[in-house]
């Protein structure tokens, strides 16, 4: 390959990033169309590695040929101002995987067309595909904040840094500490003979229930690594395969840190026995988050996902504001927006305790526990539940479809659809509801339409039904 990539002239500027483990990532690369010269590279990013980790290194041309490739065709690109084009290439006769992002913006004085790229090997891209979504939201982020500093003339490159080193450590971590596609109910709380053995039983409904309000995305935080990853696994049970492929283990020391787009994830305490919040990661979730604290048995939710959504797309704009008022490159770094922030955080009630109370996660628990543990009665009984589970969530669904005329309509018979749907109970009726947004996006800015309700405003509104 490196016959046909001649070195770039004038030589690119290259980040060499170091790792902690292993990273799948091959390289990233940021570059732009010269109206002169053509597609041309601006910066290489790339993991320090030994040739023994990897059969496949590239040079530094190899990177160049390979990033300008992502370009080619893109001169005529017609697209609404600010829309980022994702394109997915996978290029055998190079044995490589490029994920590009094509987005406007000014370089020079003059609008440009860029791409923000990473390149894996292809070998690595059963692996990547099921955190495709999850990197690409975060590049998609972190390109909005960088066609502003473009705008205003600030050096793109150190914002770009930030979060291409973040998905590195992703990519990195999850390569080791990824839950297995396949979760054996041995390893969780429900192998335990009786409930109470592993956790307190109130802990476990509570925690299982939250789960499955927020969509299947908790943290779990603790000072015992295998108590977390008990808890991990147990939550993973509730989730698709392709879920527990974007769900992560707690590492031993303690080295990994909250990441957004993950469904649940494991977090040690430092030495002091505190965790410290990532409270602008977790607000960029794409669903609500639950935190369980395994060392002392609480179990905390965020908001439902349209006020979820509604907070987040406050932040985004505070924050992308906050940028644009920015005098200087000193004060576009992470820790200088959130200070400007501050006015905007105090008034989000992040977390919050779990408010309802179900029958279905207190029958299910009930019952497993019943069953002889050790064999595989209570898997089987775990995936007639969630057959349930999903069943309840689909027909809600047709029911809002019927009632709405496929959205024609505004949504308002909630108090017949709980009654009809047996689902008068507000914990089981969140769960339901919860599945069924992860099959239908938005369903909850639907039904509880516009203007946004507060999450006291919606319990007041259940209330009264």
């Amino acid at each position: 390959m490196s016959a046909g990539c001649p070195p770039q002239s004038p030589a690119v500027p290259k980040t060499t990033m170091s790792m902690t483990g292993t990273c799948p990532l091959l390289a990233a690369t940021f570059a732009y169309w010269d109206n002169i010269l053509g597609p041309r590279v601006r910066h290489i990013w790339a993991p320090r590695r030994h040739a023994a980790e990897s059969p496949l290194l590239l040079s530094d041309g190899e990177v160049t040929f390979l990033a300008n490739h992502t370009l080619n065709g893109e001169i005529l690109r017609s697209a609404e101002s600010g829309a980022v084009d994702v394109k997915f290439f996978v290029l055998a006769e190079k044995g490589v995987i490029i994920v590009s992002l094509i987005f406007d913006g000014e370089l020079k004085g003059d609008k440009n067309t860029c791409a923000l790229s990473i390149i894996l090997p292809q070998e690595e891209l059963s692996f990547y595909l099921p955190l495709h979504a999850v990197c690409v939201e975060r590049l998609k982020h972190i390109i909005r904040k960088g066609r502003i500093c473009m705008q205003k003339g600030f050096d793109i490159i150190p914002v770009l840094t930030s979060e291409i080193l973040a998905i590195m450590n992703l990519l990195s971590s999850m390569k080791t500490h990824s839950v297995p596609e396949d979760v054996d109910i041995k390893d969780t709380v429900l192998n335990d003979d009786d409930i109470g053995d592993s956790c307190h039983e109130d802990f476990l409904h509570k925690a299982i229930s939250s789960h499955l309000q927020t969509c299947g995305c908790s943290m779990v935080v603790g000072s015992n690594p295998d108590k977390v990853n008990k808890i991990v696994l147990t939550l993973c049970l509730f989730l698709t395969p392709d879920e527990r492929k974007c769900s992560r283990l707690c590492h031993a020391d303690g080295s990994f840190k909250y990441d957004t787009g993950l469904f649940v994830q494991g977090l040690l305490k430092d030495s002091t026995g505190s965790f410290v919040l990532p409270y602008r990661q977790v607000l960029y979730s794409p669903f609500p988050t639950t935190h369980i604290d395994v060392d002392i048995n609480t179990v905390k939710q965020m908001p439902p996902c349209h006020e979820h959504m509604y907070h987040q797309r406050c932040y985004e704009r505070a924050e992308l504001g906050t940028l644009w008022k920015a005098s200087s490159e000193e004060h576009v770094t992470p820790d200088s927006l959130m200070q400007a922030n501050d006015s905007f955080t105090p008034d989000l009630n992040i977390f919050q305790d779990v408010m309802h109370k179900d029958t279905l996660v207190k029958s299910f628990i009930d019952e497993v526990f019943l069953l002889k543990p050790g064999l595989s009665l209570r898997s089987v009984y775990l995936s007639h539940f969630l057959l349930l589970l999903h069943r309840k969530s689909v027909t809600l669904l047709r029911y809002i479809e019927d009632e709405t005329q496929k959205g024609k309509k505004p949504f308002r018979s909630l108090k017949n659809l709980k009654t009809d749907l047996d689902l008068t109970v507000e914990g089981d009726l969140n769960i339901v509801m919860a599945m069924a947004e992860k099959l239908r996006a938005g369903l909850h800015s639907f039904v509880f339409g516009r203007p946004f309700y507060t999450s006291v405003q919606e319990r007041d509104l259940l209330m009264n039904f």
